[in-house]
Parts: structure tokens; sequence; C-alpha cells
């Protein structure tokens, strides 16, 4: 006897959803601290960016920063998404959720073009 599972898309989309929401609670504080304060005030570093150009050049560095990029796009777009359909736009969830999803992939691949050309 063969029993079919039900296939969601659901799990993905809160692991996207999750992992950005980490990024950005974890990982971009520092990132600013670090690119905003720190390195411009010369409080650590010489004060140039020339060290961050170069190792921005590797591979690994572009993959975690496509990372560190895009899983924010997808925790917004889950996040705003269910904001619209929660204050009353439920009737245009479909578009919503395109749209959504849409701009987080959209940004992802603009992500990519720009690190690929660094």
């Amino acid at each position: 006897m063969e029993v079919e599972l039900a296939q969601s898309k659901e799990p993905v989309i809160w692991m996207l959803f999750s992992a950005g929401g980490m990024i950005s609670a974890m990982v971009f504080p520092v990132l600013l601290l670090i690119t905003g304060f720190l390195l411009p005030f010369e409080i650590a570093g010489d004060g140039t960016f020339e060290r961050i150009h170069v190792a921005l050049k590797h591979p690994l560095i572009k993959l975690i920063l496509f990372f560190v990029i895009s899983l924010p796009f997808f925790h917004w777009a889950h996040r705003f998404r269910f904001t619209l359909v929660d204050i009353g736009l439920k009737h245009v969830s479909l578009m919503i959720t395109v749209c959504c999803y849409g701009g987080a992939i959209l940004g992802s691949i603009l992500t990519i073009i720009v690190l690929w050309n660094i």
C-alpha cells in the first residue's frame, strides 16, 4: 500500500524566511558597525577599503555575501506578503505573492550580477 504525501512549498519558504531573519538580526548589525563606523573612523584597521575590495574578489566571500544579501530579501517578501493579506488584501493574495517573491528572486539575481562583476 502506497501513501501519497502532499507536496508543499511552505517549508522551503519558512526556511528562507527564518534564515533571512537570522541574518538580518545577527549579521547586518555587525557589518554595519564594521563598514559604517569602525573602518571609516579608523577605530579598527587602516581606514581604507582596499583590503575589503581585494577580499571581495575571492569566490567564497562572494558566495557568503550572496547569502547575506539575498536571504533577507526572502524574509522581507514573506513578512510583507502576510502583512498585506492581514490588512485585508486577501482577494489579491496571488498577485501579492507573485510580486513579493518575484521581487526577492529579482533582488537575488541582481545580487549575483553585481557580485559577479566585482
